[in-house]
């Protein structure tokens, strides 16, 4: 895989890589169209191909927010085309890596030696790259570790891109800009969080050691005199990556083992800490050989606010649904309507909304789900492609949605989506509130 050996940094810089691929989708525009006249018939998936190839490639250069997004984007089957999910799905865990040279430079900012002073032995190529930073395997006094590196620059421009990728969201992908402003006030708080690797020191070793109680799961040591701003080091885990095998042989009882306990990881996660491990897609975890889950990134967390816990909760309790009063109420709680909505939009939207609900709250209704029923999938995805095609949500002038929910949607989405692709029946223990 390509190495690179310098990352844009300035505004200037990066403005330009931008400017840049809005100028290769153009081309590509022109060429499908010039095609279109000579033949009716040919269709749009080749133009897709092209400008996800083109962006992500731009993408990957950058790293940072701007890849993060794509990341985030392409976990949603239903708002991108399959061209750009495909593209940026390589964002999770195999983006192209930083050269060994700049690897050398950050060590020497921050322990005035490179790796190979600190550790007996220590990879010059990238194990892993995704989004915000890149891990090296090293070993010290026997033992295997990871060491996490960030991309130089990363935090001084998530700001600045996120306002640049603005445009091309909006126009490309058709979104609503009041949902999109929201979604991106959410993203910079985080993505801001996730570049502060003292922090997720302090967070991966909080919250790991109050989950280890949970059955067939496996947490990393955490070394705070080989970490840093910019460096993090623990325990390497032995195993492959969840995305290398989903969708391929892993046996039923060892699928439903690692889909019972990422549940439980979650429903402790959600109820009893009130802080969520908020990234779950399959790079993030590793399958050891006996199939436990392995937690190795704790960059992106959110912490739920109790106000929202409360609201948020009970639309997950389906006795809420026998109540149109109460419903409602907690429908004006979480912005899906408004007070000042005409009648027929606040028809629209509560109609809308409680479809939604109950859709999202099935698998609490019971003592077990089955992740792998095809059917509630293809409901499921029919309902999200029915809703990013909705012209009543685009042309909204407001966001339909609190800003606490953007993250913990995520990571149910996420999680259902990795246990259905387990095919696992997991003990559910439904929610009171």
């Amino acid at each position: 895989m390509k190495e690179f050996d310098k990352i844009p940094v300035t505004k200037v810089q990066r403005a330009t890589k931008f400017i840049a691929t809005g100028a290769k989708i153009g081309t590509n525009y022109l060429k499908h169209y010039s095609k279109k006249l000579v033949d009716p018939k040919v269709s749009r998936n080749e133009l897709h191909e092209d400008n996800a190839k083109d962006i992500y490639n731009s993408l990957s250069e950058l790293k940072g927010s701007a890849l993060k997004v794509a990341q985030m984007l392409s976990m949603d089957k239903n708002l991108l085309p399959k061209a750009y999910q495909q593209q940026f799905t390589m964002a999770q865990y195999s983006a192209p890596p930083l050269s060994y040279p700049l690897v050398v430079k950050t060590f020497k900012q921050y322990f005035g030696k490179g790796p190979e002073q600190l550790f007996d032995s220590f990879t010059h190529k990238a194990v892993n790259a995704a989004s915000m930073g890149q891990v090296h395997q090293a070993t010290l006094n026997g033992k295997k570790l990871a060491v996490k590196i960030q991309y130089p620059g990363i935090g001084n421009s998530v700001k600045s891109d996120l306002a640049m990728v603005k445009p091309i969201a909006l126009s490309m992908f058709d979104l609503n800009p009041a949902d999109y402003n929201e979604f991106i006030q959410e993203v910079e708080q985080r993505m801001m969080e996730e570049t502060d690797y003292q922090l997720e020191l302090k967070r991966s070793m909080e919250l790991s050691a109050k989950s280890k109680h949970i059955n067939n799961l496996l947490f990393p040591t955490y070394y705070p005199d080989f970490s840093a701003d910019k460096i993090l080091t623990m325990d390497w885990i032995e195993g492959k990556p969840l995305g290398e095998l989903l969708g391929k042989s892993i046996p039923a009882d060892a699928g439903q083992q690692l889909g019972q306990a990422m549940w439980d990881f979650y429903q402790f996660q959600m109820h009893e800490l009130r802080s969520v491990h908020a990234d779950p897609h399959p790079g993030n975890f590793i399958i050891t050989a006996d199939y436990k889950l392995g937690i190795i990134d704790f960059g992106c967390v959110k912490v739920i606010p109790d106000q929202f816990y409360n609201q948020y909760f009970k639309l997950l309790n389906r006795n809420l649904l026998n109540d149109k009063d109460e419903l409602e109420r907690v429908f004006y709680d979480m912005r899906f309507i408004y007070p000042d909505d005409p009648a027929k939009d606040k028809a629209f939207f509560i109609q809308l909304f409680t479809q939604l609900v109950e859709l999202l709250s099935r698998p609490f209704v019971s003592d077990y789900f089955d992740f792998s029923n095809a059917s509630y999938f293809e409901t499921l995805y029919n309902f999200g492609e029915k809703l990013s095609n909705m012209k009543e949500l685009r042309e909204s002038k407001k966001a339909r949605g609190v800003r606490d929910a953007l993250y913990i949607n995520r990571t149910y989405f996420g999680l259902y989506n990795i246990l259905h692709e387990l095919k696992a029946n997991v003990r559910v223990k439904p929610v009171a509130v």
